[in-house]
Protein backbone atom coordinates (compact mmCIF):
# COMPACT_ATOMS: atom_id res chain seq x y z
CA UNK A 1 0.00 0.00 0.00
CA UNK A 2 1.49 3.34 -1.07
CA UNK A 3 1.98 6.10 1.48
CA UNK A 4 -0.58 8.89 0.89
CA UNK A 5 1.16 12.20 1.56
CA UNK A 6 -2.09 14.13 2.08
CA UNK A 7 -4.42 11.74 3.93
CA UNK A 8 -4.00 9.26 6.79
CA UNK A 9 -5.60 5.81 6.81
CA UNK A 10 -8.52 7.43 8.64
CA UNK A 11 -8.96 9.86 5.69
CA UNK A 12 -7.80 12.81 7.79
CA UNK A 13 -5.39 15.43 6.43
CA UNK A 14 -1.75 15.17 7.51
CA UNK A 15 -0.45 18.33 9.25
CA UNK A 16 1.16 20.01 6.17
CA UNK A 17 -2.09 19.68 4.23
CA UNK A 18 -4.51 20.77 6.98
CA UNK A 19 -5.19 24.32 5.77
CA UNK A 20 -5.22 23.31 2.12
CA UNK A 21 -7.63 20.42 2.82
CA UNK A 22 -10.09 22.75 4.55
CA UNK A 23 -9.91 25.17 1.61
CA UNK A 24 -10.39 22.38 -0.94
CA UNK A 25 -13.46 20.99 0.88
CA UNK A 26 -15.17 24.36 0.43
CA UNK A 27 -14.54 24.54 -3.34
CA UNK A 28 -17.00 23.84 -6.13
CA UNK A 29 -15.80 21.07 -8.47
CA UNK A 30 -16.99 22.91 -11.58
CA UNK A 31 -14.96 25.95 -10.49
CA UNK A 32 -11.81 23.84 -10.14
CA UNK A 33 -12.42 22.23 -13.56
CA UNK A 34 -12.46 25.75 -15.04
CA UNK A 35 -9.23 26.55 -13.15
CA UNK A 36 -7.58 23.48 -14.69
CA UNK A 37 -8.58 24.73 -18.14
CA UNK A 38 -7.25 28.21 -17.24
CA UNK A 39 -3.91 26.69 -16.27
CA UNK A 40 -3.68 24.84 -19.59
CA UNK A 41 -4.43 28.10 -21.43
CA UNK A 42 -1.70 29.90 -19.47
CA UNK A 43 0.84 27.24 -20.38
CA UNK A 44 -0.25 27.29 -24.02
CA UNK A 45 -0.02 31.10 -24.30
CA UNK A 46 3.33 31.16 -22.51
CA UNK A 47 4.68 28.48 -24.82
CA UNK A 48 5.69 26.05 -22.08
CA UNK A 49 6.23 23.00 -24.26
CA UNK A 50 8.61 20.10 -24.81
CA UNK A 51 9.37 17.79 -27.72
CA UNK A 52 10.02 14.04 -27.71
CA UNK A 53 12.74 12.87 -30.08
CA UNK A 54 12.18 9.77 -32.17
CA UNK A 55 8.38 9.81 -31.98
CA UNK A 56 6.25 9.77 -35.14
CA UNK A 57 4.48 12.77 -33.66
CA UNK A 58 7.40 14.96 -32.64
CA UNK A 59 5.38 18.17 -32.41
CA UNK A 60 5.69 20.42 -29.39
CA UNK A 61 3.55 19.20 -26.50
CA UNK A 62 2.14 20.81 -23.37
CA UNK A 63 3.30 19.13 -20.20
CA UNK A 64 0.25 18.23 -18.06
CA UNK A 65 -0.03 20.46 -14.99
CA UNK A 66 -2.03 19.53 -11.90
CA UNK A 67 -3.58 22.29 -9.78
CA UNK A 68 -3.29 20.50 -6.40
CA UNK A 69 0.08 21.38 -4.83
CA UNK A 70 2.40 18.91 -3.19
CA UNK A 71 3.06 20.16 0.34
CA UNK A 72 6.16 19.43 2.44
CA UNK A 73 6.61 20.56 6.04
CA UNK A 74 9.57 22.68 7.15
CA UNK A 75 10.79 19.77 9.31
CA UNK A 76 10.69 17.30 6.42
CA UNK A 77 12.49 19.77 4.16
CA UNK A 78 15.31 20.39 6.65
CA UNK A 79 16.00 16.67 6.74
CA UNK A 80 16.00 16.45 2.95
CA UNK A 81 18.16 19.55 2.50
CA UNK A 82 20.86 18.25 4.86
CA UNK A 83 21.05 14.98 2.97
CA UNK A 84 21.05 16.69 -0.44
CA UNK A 85 23.87 19.07 0.54
CA UNK A 86 25.98 16.20 1.88
CA UNK A 87 25.46 14.26 -1.34
CA UNK A 88 26.23 17.18 -3.68
CA UNK A 89 29.45 18.02 -1.82
CA UNK A 90 30.48 14.35 -2.02
CA UNK A 91 29.80 14.29 -5.77
CA UNK A 92 32.00 17.34 -6.30
CA UNK A 93 34.80 15.81 -4.20
CA UNK A 94 34.44 12.54 -6.12
CA UNK A 95 34.83 14.31 -9.47
CA UNK A 96 37.87 16.23 -8.26
CA UNK A 97 39.41 12.97 -7.03
CA UNK A 98 38.81 10.83 -10.13
CA UNK A 99 40.31 13.53 -12.35
CA UNK A 100 43.33 13.94 -10.06
CA UNK A 101 44.74 11.51 -7.45
CA UNK A 102 42.03 8.82 -7.70
CA UNK A 103 42.32 8.04 -3.99
CA UNK A 104 38.93 6.30 -3.94
CA UNK A 105 40.18 3.80 -6.54
CA UNK A 106 43.48 3.27 -4.70
CA UNK A 107 41.50 2.62 -1.51
CA UNK A 108 39.57 -0.13 -3.31
CA UNK A 109 36.19 1.52 -2.76
CA UNK A 110 35.35 1.70 -6.49
CA UNK A 111 36.65 -0.58 -9.28
CA UNK A 112 39.12 1.18 -11.57
CA UNK A 113 37.43 -0.11 -14.74
CA UNK A 114 34.12 1.44 -13.66
CA UNK A 115 35.77 4.85 -14.01
CA UNK A 116 38.34 4.44 -16.75
CA UNK A 117 36.11 2.41 -19.10
CA UNK A 118 33.11 4.68 -18.54
CA UNK A 119 32.05 6.55 -21.69
CA UNK A 120 31.22 9.62 -19.56
CA UNK A 121 34.74 9.79 -18.09
CA UNK A 122 36.76 12.41 -19.99
CA UNK A 123 40.54 11.88 -20.02
CA UNK A 124 40.77 15.50 -21.22
CA UNK A 125 39.80 16.61 -17.70
CA UNK A 126 42.58 14.67 -15.94
CA UNK A 127 44.82 17.02 -13.95
CA UNK A 128 42.62 20.07 -14.61
CA UNK A 129 40.81 21.89 -11.79
CA UNK A 130 37.91 24.12 -12.94
CA UNK A 131 37.60 27.71 -11.63
CA UNK A 132 36.67 27.69 -7.95
CA UNK A 133 37.18 23.92 -7.86
CA UNK A 134 33.49 23.44 -8.73
CA UNK A 135 32.43 20.72 -11.16
CA UNK A 136 28.70 20.44 -10.47
CA UNK A 137 27.36 24.00 -10.54
CA UNK A 138 23.71 22.96 -10.98
CA UNK A 139 22.49 19.60 -9.68
CA UNK A 140 19.08 17.94 -9.74
CA UNK A 141 18.69 15.14 -7.20
CA UNK A 142 15.70 12.86 -7.86
CA UNK A 143 14.05 11.76 -4.64
CA UNK A 144 11.24 9.32 -3.93
CA UNK A 145 9.28 8.73 -0.76
CA UNK A 146 7.85 5.50 0.64
CA UNK A 147 6.66 6.47 4.12
CA UNK A 148 6.34 9.08 6.87
CA UNK A 149 10.07 9.80 7.10
CA UNK A 150 11.33 7.48 4.39
CA UNK A 151 13.05 9.30 1.54
CA UNK A 152 15.45 7.75 -0.99
CA UNK A 153 17.61 9.17 -3.75
CA UNK A 154 16.52 7.61 -7.03
CA UNK A 155 19.26 9.15 -9.18
CA UNK A 156 21.64 12.08 -9.51
CA UNK A 157 21.55 14.59 -12.39
CA UNK A 158 24.91 16.31 -12.51
CA UNK A 159 25.39 16.87 -16.24
CA UNK A 160 22.61 19.25 -17.34
CA UNK A 161 19.58 18.81 -15.05
CA UNK A 162 16.41 20.08 -16.70
CA UNK A 163 12.92 21.05 -15.58
CA UNK A 164 13.60 24.11 -13.42
CA UNK A 165 11.54 26.31 -15.77
CA UNK A 166 8.50 24.14 -14.98
CA UNK A 167 9.13 24.62 -11.26
CA UNK A 168 9.08 28.40 -11.73
CA UNK A 169 6.13 28.50 -14.11
CA UNK A 170 4.13 26.15 -11.89
CA UNK A 171 4.55 28.51 -8.96
CA UNK A 172 3.70 31.61 -10.99
CA UNK A 173 0.57 29.92 -12.37
CA UNK A 174 -0.60 28.85 -8.91
CA UNK A 175 -0.06 32.33 -7.47
CA UNK A 176 -1.98 33.82 -10.37
CA UNK A 177 -4.94 31.44 -10.07
CA UNK A 178 -5.13 30.88 -6.30
CA UNK A 179 -3.63 33.92 -4.53
CA UNK A 180 -5.72 33.21 -1.43
CA UNK A 181 -3.90 29.93 -0.86
CA UNK A 182 -0.61 31.75 -0.38
CA UNK A 183 -2.22 33.80 2.35
CA UNK A 184 -3.54 30.68 4.10
CA UNK A 185 -0.23 28.82 3.73
CA UNK A 186 3.19 30.36 4.37
CA UNK A 187 5.10 28.90 1.44
CA UNK A 188 8.84 29.34 0.99
CA UNK A 189 9.87 31.17 -2.18
CA UNK A 190 11.28 29.62 -5.34
CA UNK A 191 10.98 32.78 -7.46
CA UNK A 192 14.52 33.85 -6.57
CA UNK A 193 16.06 30.96 -8.53
CA UNK A 194 17.13 32.94 -11.65
CA UNK A 195 18.79 35.63 -9.52
CA UNK A 196 20.52 33.01 -7.36
CA UNK A 197 21.61 31.08 -10.46
CA UNK A 198 23.23 34.16 -11.96
CA UNK A 199 24.93 35.00 -8.65
CA UNK A 200 26.19 31.44 -8.31
CA UNK A 201 27.57 31.34 -11.86
CA UNK A 202 29.23 34.75 -11.47
CA UNK A 203 30.89 33.55 -8.25
CA UNK A 204 32.88 30.91 -10.19
CA UNK A 205 34.13 33.20 -12.97
CA UNK A 206 37.75 32.64 -14.03
CA UNK A 207 40.33 34.23 -11.71
CA UNK A 208 41.45 36.67 -14.43
CA UNK A 209 37.95 38.07 -14.92
CA UNK A 210 37.89 41.86 -14.54
CA UNK A 211 34.73 43.58 -13.34
CA UNK A 212 31.26 42.04 -13.51
CA UNK A 213 31.46 38.57 -15.12
CA UNK A 214 29.64 38.15 -18.41
CA UNK A 215 27.39 35.06 -18.31
CA UNK A 216 25.67 33.39 -21.28
CA UNK A 217 23.49 30.31 -21.81
CA UNK A 218 24.68 27.98 -24.60
CA UNK A 219 21.81 26.16 -26.33
CA UNK A 220 21.90 23.57 -29.13
CA UNK A 221 19.14 25.63 -30.79
CA UNK A 222 15.42 25.84 -31.33
CA UNK A 223 15.02 22.15 -32.23
CA UNK A 224 16.27 20.95 -28.84
CA UNK A 225 13.52 19.47 -26.64
CA UNK A 226 14.42 21.82 -23.77
CA UNK A 227 14.86 24.99 -25.86
CA UNK A 228 12.00 26.69 -24.02
CA UNK A 229 13.89 26.28 -20.75
CA UNK A 230 17.16 27.58 -22.22
CA UNK A 231 15.53 30.76 -23.50
CA UNK A 232 13.45 31.14 -20.33
CA UNK A 233 16.47 30.98 -18.02
CA UNK A 234 18.55 33.36 -20.16
CA UNK A 235 15.68 35.84 -20.15
CA UNK A 236 15.04 35.50 -16.41
CA UNK A 237 18.75 35.94 -15.60
CA UNK A 238 19.10 38.85 -17.99
CA UNK A 239 21.93 37.20 -19.94
CA UNK A 240 22.51 36.30 -23.57
CA UNK A 241 21.18 33.09 -25.12
CA UNK A 242 23.78 31.89 -27.61
CA UNK A 243 24.41 29.06 -30.03
CA UNK A 244 27.81 27.73 -31.02
CA UNK A 245 27.69 29.76 -34.25
CA UNK A 246 27.47 32.98 -32.17
CA UNK A 247 30.79 32.27 -30.47
CA UNK A 248 34.41 31.91 -31.49
CA UNK A 249 37.80 31.71 -29.84
CA UNK A 250 39.74 34.98 -30.20
CA UNK A 251 42.84 36.10 -28.31
CA UNK A 252 42.62 33.10 -25.98
CA UNK A 253 39.01 33.87 -24.93
CA UNK A 254 35.57 32.66 -25.89
CA UNK A 255 33.97 35.69 -27.54
CA UNK A 256 30.40 36.45 -28.57
CA UNK A 257 29.42 38.25 -31.73
CA UNK A 258 27.57 41.52 -30.94
CA UNK A 259 26.64 44.67 -32.85
CA UNK A 260 29.78 46.23 -31.32
CA UNK A 261 32.04 43.41 -32.49
CA UNK A 262 33.20 40.40 -30.46
CA UNK A 263 33.03 40.53 -26.65
CA UNK A 264 34.43 38.00 -24.15
CA UNK A 265 32.24 35.52 -22.25
CA UNK A 266 33.44 34.63 -18.75
CA UNK A 267 30.91 31.96 -17.73
CA UNK A 268 29.06 29.68 -20.13
CA UNK A 269 26.05 27.82 -18.74
CA UNK A 270 26.05 25.12 -21.36
CA UNK A 271 23.08 22.96 -22.27
CA UNK A 272 25.09 21.12 -24.93
CA UNK A 273 26.38 17.60 -24.22
CA UNK A 274 30.13 16.95 -23.82
CA UNK A 275 30.45 15.18 -27.17
CA UNK A 276 29.27 18.26 -29.06
CA UNK A 277 31.05 20.95 -27.03
CA UNK A 278 34.27 21.25 -29.03
CA UNK A 279 34.73 19.66 -32.48
CA UNK A 280 38.51 19.98 -32.11
CA UNK A 281 38.48 17.83 -28.96
CA UNK A 282 35.40 15.62 -29.17
CA UNK A 283 33.10 14.93 -32.14
CA UNK A 284 34.62 16.57 -35.23
CA UNK A 285 31.21 16.65 -36.95
CA UNK A 286 29.59 18.78 -34.23
CA UNK A 287 28.10 22.05 -35.42
CA UNK A 288 26.72 22.86 -31.96
CA UNK A 289 29.91 23.69 -30.07
CA UNK A 290 32.81 26.12 -30.27
CA UNK A 291 36.08 24.97 -31.91
CA UNK A 292 38.90 25.42 -29.40
CA UNK A 293 36.78 26.09 -26.30
CA UNK A 294 38.46 23.26 -24.38
CA UNK A 295 41.87 24.92 -24.86
CA UNK A 296 40.46 28.18 -23.47
CA UNK A 297 38.86 26.26 -20.62
CA UNK A 298 42.07 24.44 -19.68
CA UNK A 299 43.95 27.76 -19.84
CA UNK A 300 41.59 29.08 -17.15
CA UNK A 301 39.97 31.76 -19.31
CA UNK A 302 36.34 30.60 -19.24
CA UNK A 303 34.11 28.70 -16.82
CA UNK A 304 31.90 25.96 -18.27
CA UNK A 305 28.94 25.03 -16.10
CA UNK A 306 28.53 22.20 -15.51
CA UNK A 307 32.10 21.11 -16.07
CA UNK A 308 32.78 18.62 -18.87
CA UNK A 309 33.05 15.09 -17.50
CA UNK A 310 30.45 15.50 -14.75
CA UNK A 311 28.12 13.13 -16.59
CA UNK A 312 29.87 10.17 -14.98
CA UNK A 313 27.89 11.02 -11.83
CA UNK A 314 24.66 10.33 -13.75
CA UNK A 315 25.79 6.77 -14.45
CA UNK A 316 23.55 4.34 -12.56
CA UNK A 317 26.43 1.95 -11.87
CA UNK A 318 28.26 4.83 -10.14
CA UNK A 319 25.00 5.59 -8.31
CA UNK A 320 25.10 2.11 -6.79
CA UNK A 321 28.37 3.10 -5.06
CA UNK A 322 27.08 6.41 -3.69
CA UNK A 323 26.86 5.21 -0.05
CA UNK A 324 30.61 4.42 -0.22
CA UNK A 325 31.34 7.67 -2.09
CA UNK A 326 29.53 9.82 0.49
CA UNK A 327 31.22 8.13 3.43
CA UNK A 328 34.67 8.23 1.76
CA UNK A 329 34.60 12.00 1.19
CA UNK A 330 32.52 13.25 4.12
CA UNK A 331 33.54 10.75 6.81
CA UNK A 332 29.86 10.16 7.64
CA UNK A 333 27.16 7.74 6.59
CA UNK A 334 24.84 9.07 3.90
CA UNK A 335 21.92 10.99 5.42
CA UNK A 336 19.81 10.12 2.38
CA UNK A 337 19.82 6.47 1.40
CA UNK A 338 20.00 4.99 -2.08
CA UNK A 339 17.31 2.71 -3.37
CA UNK A 340 18.73 -0.86 -2.96
CA UNK A 341 20.51 -1.68 -6.23
CA UNK A 342 21.82 -4.84 -7.91
CA UNK A 343 24.75 -4.37 -10.29
CA UNK A 344 24.05 -6.78 -13.12
CA UNK A 345 27.76 -6.81 -14.01
CA UNK A 346 28.26 -9.01 -10.93
CA UNK A 347 27.40 -12.68 -11.67
CA UNK A 348 25.53 -13.31 -8.41
CA UNK A 349 23.45 -10.16 -8.89
CA UNK A 350 22.72 -11.01 -12.51
CA UNK A 351 21.50 -14.48 -11.48
CA UNK A 352 19.20 -12.95 -8.85
CA UNK A 353 17.82 -10.34 -11.27
CA UNK A 354 17.08 -12.88 -14.00
CA UNK A 355 15.33 -15.14 -11.51
CA UNK A 356 13.23 -12.26 -10.11
CA UNK A 357 12.75 -10.15 -13.24
CA UNK A 358 8.97 -10.04 -12.74
CA UNK A 359 9.38 -8.12 -9.46
CA UNK A 360 12.17 -5.66 -10.35
CA UNK A 361 12.75 -2.41 -12.21
CA UNK A 362 15.74 -2.75 -14.56
CA UNK A 363 17.48 0.33 -15.99
CA UNK A 364 20.28 1.07 -18.43
CA UNK A 365 23.27 2.57 -16.61
CA UNK A 366 23.33 5.51 -19.06
CA UNK A 367 19.56 5.65 -19.60
CA UNK A 368 17.34 8.64 -18.89
CA UNK A 369 13.84 9.90 -19.51
CA UNK A 370 12.23 6.58 -18.62
CA UNK A 371 13.64 4.91 -21.75
CA UNK A 372 15.53 1.62 -21.96
CA UNK A 373 14.00 0.29 -18.75
CA UNK A 374 11.73 -2.58 -17.73
CA UNK A 375 9.14 -2.33 -14.96
CA UNK A 376 8.80 -6.02 -14.21
CA UNK A 377 5.39 -6.09 -12.47
CA UNK A 378 3.65 -4.21 -15.32
CA UNK A 379 5.52 -5.86 -18.23
CA UNK A 380 4.11 -8.73 -20.26
CA UNK A 381 5.70 -12.18 -20.19
CA UNK A 382 7.14 -11.60 -23.69
CA UNK A 383 8.54 -8.17 -22.71
CA UNK A 384 10.28 -9.74 -19.71
CA UNK A 385 11.64 -12.56 -21.86
CA UNK A 386 12.96 -10.18 -24.53
CA UNK A 387 14.52 -7.95 -21.89
CA UNK A 388 16.18 -10.92 -20.20
CA UNK A 389 17.97 -11.66 -23.49
CA UNK A 390 19.30 -8.10 -23.71
CA UNK A 391 20.30 -8.23 -20.06
CA UNK A 392 22.18 -11.53 -20.48
CA UNK A 393 23.97 -10.23 -23.57
CA UNK A 394 25.21 -7.02 -21.90
CA UNK A 395 24.86 -7.34 -18.12
CA UNK A 396 27.24 -4.45 -17.36
CA UNK A 397 24.82 -2.13 -19.16
CA UNK A 398 22.12 -2.58 -16.48
CA UNK A 399 21.27 -2.19 -12.83
CA UNK A 400 18.13 -3.44 -11.09
CA UNK A 401 16.08 -2.14 -8.19
CA UNK A 402 13.04 -3.31 -6.25
CA UNK A 403 9.67 -1.95 -7.31
CA UNK A 404 9.09 0.61 -4.57
CA UNK A 405 5.66 1.59 -3.35
CA UNK A 406 6.20 5.24 -4.29
CA UNK A 407 4.20 7.73 -2.26
CA UNK A 408 1.10 9.28 -3.78
CA UNK A 409 -0.32 12.76 -3.76
CA UNK A 410 -3.75 13.75 -5.03
CA UNK A 411 -4.32 15.07 -8.54
CA UNK A 412 -7.50 16.81 -9.61
CA UNK A 413 -9.78 14.83 -11.92
CA UNK A 414 -13.31 15.62 -13.09
CA UNK A 415 -14.82 13.62 -10.22
CA UNK A 416 -12.64 15.22 -7.54
CA UNK A 417 -9.25 13.94 -6.43
CA UNK A 418 -7.35 10.72 -7.11
CA UNK A 419 -3.96 9.49 -5.82
CA UNK A 420 -1.00 9.31 -8.21
CA UNK A 421 2.66 8.38 -7.73
CA UNK A 422 5.28 11.15 -7.65
CA UNK A 423 8.96 11.92 -7.37
CA UNK A 424 10.76 15.16 -6.54
CA UNK A 425 13.69 16.92 -8.20
CA UNK A 426 15.13 19.62 -5.92
CA UNK A 427 17.64 21.97 -7.58
CA UNK A 428 21.00 22.78 -6.01
CA UNK A 429 23.37 25.64 -6.91
CA UNK A 430 27.05 25.20 -6.04
CA UNK A 431 29.69 27.93 -6.07
CA UNK A 432 31.46 29.35 -3.02
CA UNK A 433 28.41 28.07 -1.10
CA UNK A 434 25.61 25.56 -1.61
CA UNK A 435 22.08 26.87 -2.16
CA UNK A 436 19.14 24.47 -2.29
CA UNK A 437 15.87 25.83 -3.68
CA UNK A 438 13.05 24.96 -1.23
CA UNK A 439 10.93 22.35 -2.99
CA UNK A 440 11.79 21.72 -6.59
CA UNK A 441 9.89 20.01 -9.39
CA UNK A 442 7.32 17.39 -8.46
CA UNK A 443 6.76 15.04 -11.37
CA UNK A 444 3.57 13.01 -11.28
CA UNK A 445 2.44 9.86 -13.09
CA UNK A 446 -0.88 11.09 -14.51
CA UNK A 447 -1.88 7.60 -15.61
CA UNK A 448 -3.54 5.56 -12.85
CA UNK A 449 -1.22 2.90 -11.44
CA UNK A 450 1.81 4.11 -13.43
CA UNK A 451 5.18 4.56 -11.75
CA UNK A 452 6.75 6.47 -14.69
CA UNK A 453 6.68 10.22 -14.06
CA UNK A 454 8.77 11.48 -17.01
CA UNK A 455 7.03 13.99 -19.27
CA UNK A 456 8.27 12.09 -22.32
CA UNK A 457 6.34 9.06 -21.00
CA UNK A 458 3.07 10.90 -20.25
CA UNK A 459 3.90 12.28 -16.80
CA UNK A 460 2.97 15.74 -15.57
CA UNK A 461 4.06 18.26 -12.96
CA UNK A 462 2.68 20.13 -9.97
CA UNK A 463 3.73 23.01 -7.74
CA UNK A 464 5.79 21.95 -4.71
CA UNK A 465 5.27 23.87 -1.48
CA UNK A 466 7.73 23.85 1.38
CA UNK A 467 6.02 25.46 4.34
CA UNK A 468 7.71 27.87 6.70
CA UNK A 469 7.90 26.96 10.40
Amino acid sequence: MAFDEMLTAENLPRPPYKDYHEWYAAQDTAHLIRKTQDAENIFRKTGITFAVYGHADSSEKLIPFDIIPRIISAREWRKLAQGIEQRVLALNAFLDDIYHKQEIIKAGRIPRELIEKNVAFLPEMIGFKPPGGVYTHIVGTDIVRTGEDQFYVLEDNARTPSGVSYMLENRETMMQMFPELFTLNKVQRVEDYPRLLRQSLAAVAPPGCKGKPRVAVLTPGIYNSAYYEHSFLADQMGVELVEGSDLRVLDGKVQMRTTRGYEAIDVLYRRVDDDFLDPLTFRPDSALGIPGIMDVYRAGNVTIANAPGTGICDDKAIYSYMPEIVEFYTGRKALLENVPTWRCSEPASLKYVLENIADLVIKEVHGSGGYGMLVGPTATKKERSDFAEKLSARPSNYIAQPTLALSTVPIFVNKGIAPRHVDLRPYVLVSDKVKIIPGGLTRVAIKQGSLVVNSSQGGGTKDTWVLED
